[in-house]
């Protein structure tokens, strides 16, 4: 697994390059749309494929180790043949569940005791379990076992988190080097900055984690309720320390908006369930700005989704159509919103792309952010 970086953009941080993996190369920037238990919801690979175009997607740890069960992916020999899905896959490592699970969970510097959400049984999380059970999934990306810390949080708190966080990454490191993969190629782990939104923090962690020169980085704990300004300066502080010749990966981040002001900061890939949770909701994010598809005003609209749209669905069906079937709970309507919003995510990640190479990447996002706020 290698990075090449092709193009910098000349008035801003943006970059294109090429990540180079066992199953395949990814274009970056790129998005990768979030299939938690091994299927991105109302969507089926065919279509993640061939009409969403995703390059990699994304599996949960937590989610695939409580079901379908590591006996059963190892039998089928890993995700990638489970699914059906040759491309390549990235996992995150549990942290963002630890986070979540607050009330059903305890943090120790050994790892995380948590209660499943499934049958309220009791289960631990080592960084070297974490580590292990990666493995078994059969990701191309392993992400390291770390802490995510809430917004609010005082500075005492997300400095114990991001020295454990750290602790944590070099016993993640030593697991890797003891194991290796089960299914015949090569896995890679990314280090992860923490630090919450304190500048200090976030240096120290990013100086930390370049040190460790892994072939990639990502930056977690942000997208947790903190203002965008925050967001936006955190990613740009991370992004001036960690190594330019390195991929950077932002964790569950986030609108269009973001996805491209965070683009101009250096970051390469991005991961959310914003497009896929949206859509089952009726929100579209289109090339002219954000549709509520439930609203009146679509019921006679019967031009099609999206006329700057790449999927079919957005030039074979009407707004009024599929309002008709959002009302009515049908199931096709989250089906087409979903291929909808994530093919909508990566065309933007593409132009985004072209635009770097071509140095109209500054002037044209400034252009897109504004349009793609708006609310229709």
């Amino acid at each position: 697994m290698h990075f090449d970086l092709k193009h910098r953009d000349k008035n801003s941080e943006a970059r294109a390059g090429v990540l180079q993996t066992a199953h395949g190369a990814i274009e970056t920037p790129i998005f990768m749309p979030v299939g938690t238990v091994g299927s991105v919801k109302g969507v089926h690979q065919f279509e993640i494929e061939h009409e969403v175009n995703a390059q990699i997607i994304l599996g949960n740890t937590y989610h695939l180790f409580l079901r379908p069960g590591l006996d059963v992916l190892e039998a089928a020999g890993g995700l990638h043949k489970f699914i059906n899905y040759e491309r390549p896959i990235l996992t995150d490592s549990g942290g963002y569940q630890v986070y979540s699970l607050a009330n059903s969970r305890k943090i120790s510097e050994e790892g995380v005791k948590f209660q499943s959400h499934v049958d309220g049984s009791y289960h631990f999380f080592s960084p070297e379990k974490a580590v292990d059970i990666q493995r078994s999934i059969g990701a191309d990306i392993i992400m390291a076992f770390d802490e995510c810390t809430p917004y609010p949080c005082d500075y005492q708190y997300a400095k114990r988190s991001m020295k454990m966080t750290h602790r944590w990454l070099k016993r993640c490191q030593e697991q890797m080097q003891k194991t290796s993969g089960m299914y015949g190629y090569e896995q890679q782990l990314f280090p992860i900055v923490q630090g919450s939104v304190y500048k200090d923090l976030r240096r120290d962690s990013a100086k930390f984690i370049s040190d460790t020169d892994a072939v990639g980085n990502a930056i977690g704990g942000l997208s947790v309720g903190e203002p965008a300004e925050e967001l936006y300066d955190m990613t740009a502080l991370v992004c001036e320390e960690l190594p330019k010749e390195k991929p950077r990966y932002l964790m569950g981040v986030g609108t269009p908006a973001n996805l491209l002001e965070c683009i101009s900061l250096g970051v390469d890939m991005f991961d959310c369930v914003m497009p896929s949770r949206n859509a089952r909701h009726g929100m579209l994010f289109t090339s002219q700005g954000i549709i509520n598809i439930k609203n009146k005003k679509w019921e006679k609209d019967f031009s099609v989704i999206d006329e700057a749209g790449t999927a079919t669905v957005d030039h074979f069906y009407s707004k009024a159509y599929l309002r008709h079937l959002s009302k009515t709970k049908e199931h096709l309507a989250i089906q087409i919103a979903t291929i909808h919003n994530l093919s909508f995510y990566l065309s933007l990640m593409k132009e985004a792309r072209t635009r770097i190479i071509d140095g109209s990447f500054s002037a044209w996002k400034d252009q897109m952010v504004e349009q793609l706020t708006r609310r229709l």
